[in-house]
């Protein structure tokens, strides 16, 4: 090829054949590199801050409203107060906290196993035609309004559990204090039964992403040595996404403790302590929904706040260790059992 004078005009391509330089003015800076690079950064990262700042101000906002409230009764005694009469002003948020955690608990145990179930059928035994159908179809769930929910407890959970399932329970366990009662259809039980079905979904969706994520050469390795698929399920894939699962789990909770209309529709709406998962029990988010119209002056809205305050705190803890757990597994290949 021959070489190119200086005089000629040259395109970027023709210059680099030539082995020629760019001319000053058509050779890009690093700056004017970076300038798409750096103006992108500035506003996702003032995106994120906004998020962080908006989570702030709600919180900020709401200890605020419900300051008076800590300052009058304290802390401690509103969190272990067990008596909740506007009338009196006597506020005390132990019972709304209890039904919460117990709803949450019994949602938990039946859709743990459930999710987890499903979850390793899907990831690793159902052929794939039947996992692109079941899986989206479960996700759906999810999309489901709470007060469908809600519905379908009332008028078909509910009759259910007062004519068939709290009859057997308290002919068959009723000398336990956990089933000690009447069968009214409605109560902490039932609540928990709403919220089972309705965070099955998350554990199921997060579960089966995280077992899909354990490497194929771990599973490969450990049927090379004659391992079945249950020994490659129990040594392998649950050890190496146990923290994603329990991050699974987590983020099912947090769904859990802010649920509002199912449960609101079908624990009773009592607030009271009871050992007996058949008593009418009350929630958190449920006192706030029932009773924030009906507050009538401000120390009453202080404590209706105080309360949501108090879930906002809890939710944001579950949340977090939800996160780090989740973290964990995606960091990748670790040591298991003192093997890879």
């Amino acid at each position: 090829m021959s070489r190119v004078t200086e005089h000629e005009i040259l395109s970027a391509s023709e210059l680099a054949a030539a082995g020629l330089p760019f001319p000053a003015r058509q050779r890009p800076s690093l700056y004017e590199k970076q300038i798409g690079d750096r103006i992108f950064r500035i506003v996702t990262g003032i995106f994120a801050i906004v998020v962080i700042l908006i989570g702030l101000w709600i919180a900020l906002q709401s200890y605020g409203i419900a300051s008076p409230v800590f300052k009058s009764i304290g802390w401690w005694r509103f969190i272990v107060g067990k008596t909740w009469d506007p009338v009196s002003k006597v506020f005390g948020a132990l019972p709304f906290i209890y039904g919460t955690l117990v709803t949450s608990t019994i949602a938990l145990l039946i859709a743990t196993p459930l999710g987890l179930g499903a979850a390793l059928f899907l990831a690793e035994l159902a052929p794939k035609w039947l996992r692109q159908i079941a899986l989206p179809l479960i996700e759906l769930l999810a999309a489901i309004p709470s007060v469908v929910y809600g519905l379908w407890g009332i008028f078909v959970l509910a009759p259910l559990m007062a004519n068939s399932i709290e009859p057997f329970l308290i002919s068959h366990f009723g000398d336990s204090p956990f089933f000690h009662g009447y069968p009214l259809g409605v109560g902490m039980l039932t609540g928990g039964i709403i919220l089972s079905v309705m965070i099955v979904p998350f554990v199921v969706s997060v579960s089966q992403e995280v077992i899909r994520a354990v490497p194929n050469s771990l599973r490969e390795g450990m049927v090379a040595l004659g391992a079945t698929r249950w020994e490659v399920l129990k040594k392998i894939v649950l050890p190496y996404g146990r923290s994603g699962i329990f991050g699974a789990i987590f983020l099912g909770l947090a769904r859990a403790l802010g649920e509002t209309m199912a449960v609101t529709m079908v624990i009773g709406n009592t607030p009271q302590i009871s050992a007996s998962l058949l008593d009418p029990g009350y929630t958190m988010a449920a006192v706030i929904a029932n009773e924030f119209t009906e507050a009538t002056y401000d120390f009453y809205i202080s404590a209706l706040v105080a309360v949501a305050f108090v879930l906002f705190i809890i939710t944001i803890i579950v949340n977090v260790l939800a996160r780090l757990l989740i973290w964990r597994t995606s960091r990748g290949p670790r040591l298991i059992g003192g093997a890879w």
